[in-house]
């Protein structure tokens, strides 16, 4: 199986997902302990300590499917735990919140290499302190890695339904890296782009510029998970209201069509009224790029003067 990236860490024993009491027991050995007054794996369920008083707890799940959501052809099964993981913490950057813990479920066949797995889960989950306090394993034809993750935020939350016209929009980094890295692994150059490959294969939630966004009053935000044109659209019609967008910041080594349709980037895009308020948040981060504003006329958005198509990915049903 081609690899994009190393194994890092400790090596631990391969825990087939065979015998699932001592699957289980394996891998509560090797994920960190709860911590005071805390239960975790190995209960019929999480005992927890409760956020910060006065906070709201956010609770968000996604799944990440063998074939649909990764080629394993392209990328390792560790790869695919990362993703599954990133993929609900930004859920969580989305709302300007802190990620708190994940419950993580394993469908697979009896040869999965789960230990490979969760090294890109347990990877995840201690760079961004999310650990994982519990889950299932299930056996499947296919691999399937369904997360639940909560979380925490000190007032209220921010939505994609609050963007007023007049409030500019904002973009906290280049977008189509993602896109373009499966482009080069597709086409079997990924030497030739590894900064690229990397953001495909271990994209990283933007959690810090989330809360940052939120501190300068983000009216509404969203992740660039599905794409951007199409993540944009769900924020501007949730909010009933339309957009211009004078560009967007292409990664280097992106193509123009990958940015704006590509997806997996995870970067946040979100309204603000306040562009010194924007930047004294982001004092520190890398600021955000300034691409638009919202307009009254719902309904309707442009790129550079023409109607901005509803680019992205989208599950049929």
């Amino acid at each position: 199986m081609p690899r994009t990236l190393k194994r890092r860490g400790r090596r631990y024993p391969r825990v087939p997902l065979t015998g699932e009491l001592a699957a289980v027991e394996a891998l509560r050995r090797r994920l960190p302990g709860p911590g005071p007054g805390e239960v975790w794996i190995g209960d019929d369920a999480a005992v927890l300590v409760p956020p910060p008083p006065g906070s709201r707890m956010l609770l968000a799940a996604d799944a990440v499917v063998e074939g649909v959501h990764a080629d394993l052809s392209l990328l390792g099964l560790d790869d695919l735990g990362w993703r599954a993981m990133v993929a609900n913490l930004s859920d969580v950057a989305a709302m300007g919140g802190v990620p708190a813990h994940c419950v993580v479920t394993v469908a697979g066949p009896p040869a999965l290499d789960l230990d490979l797995l969760y090294d890109g889960i347990a990877a995840a989950a201690s760079e961004y302190r999310c650990p994982v306090v519990g889950g299932d394993l299930v056996d499947s034809p296919t691999t399937v890695v369904a997360i639940a993750v909560t979380g925490w935020v000190d007032g209220p939350a921010v939505l994609r339904s609050g963007a007023r016209p007049g409030d500019a929009i904002w973009v906290t980094g280049p977008l189509g890296a993602s896109a373009a890295g499966l482009r080069l692994l597709r086409s079997g150059d990924a030497p030739g782009g590894p900064e690229l490959v990397s953001a495909h294969a271990r994209p990283r939630p933007r959690l810090e510029e989330g809360r940052a966004a939120r501190r300068a009053g983000a009216t509404a935000m969203v992740d660039v998970s599905d794409g951007f044109a199409g993540d944009l659209w769900q924020l501007a019609e949730a909010s009933g209201v339309g957009f211009e967008l004078d560009g967007v910041p292409v990664a280097a080594g992106a193509r123009p069509e990958e940015a704006l349709g590509g997806g997996e980037d995870y970067q946040l895009v979100f309204a603000a009224p306040e562009a010194a308020a924007v930047a004294a948040a982001f004092s520190g981060l890398t600021p955000p790029e300034r691409v638009g504003s919202c307009t009254s006329r719902a309904g309707t958005g442009t790129l550079r003067g023409r109607p901005l198509a509803r680019l992205g990915w989208e599950h049929r049903r």
